[in-house]
């Protein structure tokens, strides 16, 4: 009887998945309990939706509580193991014939009562058996949930790198397109400027993509090397405590070591080419803009944080800390209907600005930071050290270096498109598609000042 509800009590703490003890237990929806580290594994190989391992039942349930009294069932089971290999005639004190309860955290090694107060081990740091073990498994799941978030974090910036070679490839013929069209309306025909220009941009892109596809192994490799790694906690996390007492230290350095260095994604980027003549070809339409409505806002709700969460640039993190201080939101004296003009507008003393034209139903609306609909804007906005520049609609990042000093905006209200210069080094940033929008717009420009 004894001995059916020892096997019954073992079966119930033993996991499905790995056959072990249940290391660090959590329990799903459908109620069945297992290893933390062996869901996680099995679900990132399942297949949408989510099942149980054990029932098949769907769970989609995501975060995970360690059930308390499961763990703290394993925990006896595997002390009451442990004590009876150390209470077994051939692992007793041979010189006190006492069991050795004691484990001396310097040396590594069981002593038995009379012993750890010996001369040789009085100094040392001793520990009672059962504890040290405690201690050393939760130190070991510590480890294997830093090690499991590392590995999360890898992947994310693995995928968000895949994203990134997609979206530069996109860009580079956006780019190559937009520049050639601009060329063309300039030129009847294919100029020799207009090559060279389109062949730096491609051999620059390509050495940029190269660049990428680098960075885009060493993810790779580096998720290798951080799984075959988790592979070993767990498999130490299921070995019994008297292994469990004597083997940790060195996984633990070498799994310390390997989380120190987690690849980042790279930040690509062209260079601005100028364009002989574009700045010249705008002055001729070149108009005074007076920015008489100003508004001042707190920092904390305005469009710049609403552009970095909307950010589709995939290596730049979600999480930021905003900026202490204030914007200002300010548009022209009137609108434009019809006609081309072209403004410069000034950028020092700024680290986010917005340029642009708006329709006046965007003005009306009493919360525009929540939409930038009817917004046709160049955005440049900090995140950590880097500046990123996107246009509205659609939200669109541009990986062109950052214009410093002013930028040239020139309005076609026939064609219904906008164009955005960077006056320093007479190139084009972006180009909307003509057709872009109909209505009347009215000029728009908005900055941040840190506060003093």
């Amino acid at each position: 009887m004894e001995s059916g509800l020892s096997q019954a009590f073992q079966e119930e703490l033993t996991c499905f998945i790995c056959m072990s003890y249940l290391t660090d237990p959590v329990t799903i929806s459908c109620g069945h309990s297992f290893c933390r580290a062996c869901l996680h594994l099995s679900r990132e190989d399942s297949q949408l939706p989510v099942q149980c391992p054990m029932c098949r039942e769907p769970s989609q349930q995501k975060g995970f509580r360690t059930s308390i009294v499961l763990k703290k069932l394993v925990s006896i089971a595997r002390q009451a193991n442990l004590m009876k290999y150390l209470s077994s005639e051939e692992h007793q004190c041979v010189t006190h014939k006492e069991t050795k309860g004691i484990f001396c955290m310097e040396n590594k090694i069981y002593l038995c009562h009379l012993c750890s107060d010996s001369h040789e081990h009085r100094g040392h740091n001793h520990c009672p058996t059962e504890a040290a073990a405690e201690g050393q498994m939760e130190k070991l799941l510590k480890q294997m949930e830093s090690l499991w978030k590392k590995i999360q974090e890898n992947e994310e910036n693995l995928e968000a790198e895949k994203r990134l070679i997609t979206l530069w490839k996109e860009y580079l013929i956006m780019r190559r397109n937009m520049i050639r069209e601009e060329y063309r309306k300039w030129h009847a025909a294919v100029c020799e400027q207009e090559e060279q220009h389109i062949q730096h941009m491609i051999n620059e892109g390509n050495r940029v993509l190269i660049k990428l596809k680098k960075s885009e192994a060493m993810m790779i490799q580096k998720n290798k090397q951080l799984r075959d790694m988790y592979q070993e906690l767990m498999a130490m996390s299921q070995e019994p405590y008297v292994v469990l007492l004597q083997a940790l230290d060195d996984i633990l350095r070498r799994s310390e070591s390997m989380q120190l260095s987690i690849p980042q994604g790279m930040k690509p980027e062209l260079s601005a080419l100028p364009m002989t003549g574009l700045t010249e070809r705008f002055n001729s339409f070149k108009v005074y803009i007076s920015f008489e409505n100003i508004i001042a806002f707190h920092w904390k709700k305005n469009l710049f944080n609403v552009m970095r969460r909307l950010n589709l640039r995939p290596q730049v993190p979600h999480t930021f800390v905003d900026p202490v201080g204030w914007y200002s939101a300010s548009w022209g004296s009137h609108s434009f209907i019809s006609g081309k003009y072209y403004w410069e507008v000034d950028l020092k003393d700024t680290w986010d600005w917005a340029v642009g034209v708006c329709t006046i139903s965007w003005f009306r609306n009493s919360t525009p930071e929540l939409e930038t609909k009817g917004a046709f804007l160049l955005f440049c906005v900090k995140e950590g050290s880097h500046y990123s520049l996107l246009t509205t609609n659609p939200v669109f990042c541009h990986y062109i270096e950052k214009p410093l000093g002013q930028v040239g905006v020139f309005l076609d209200c026939e064609a219904g498109y906008l164009s955005f210069l960077n006056i320093a080094k007479s190139s084009l940033i972006y180009k909307y598609p003509n057709g872009t929008f109909s209505d009347a717009v009215w000029p728009f420009f908005s900055s941040g000042k840190t506060v003093p």
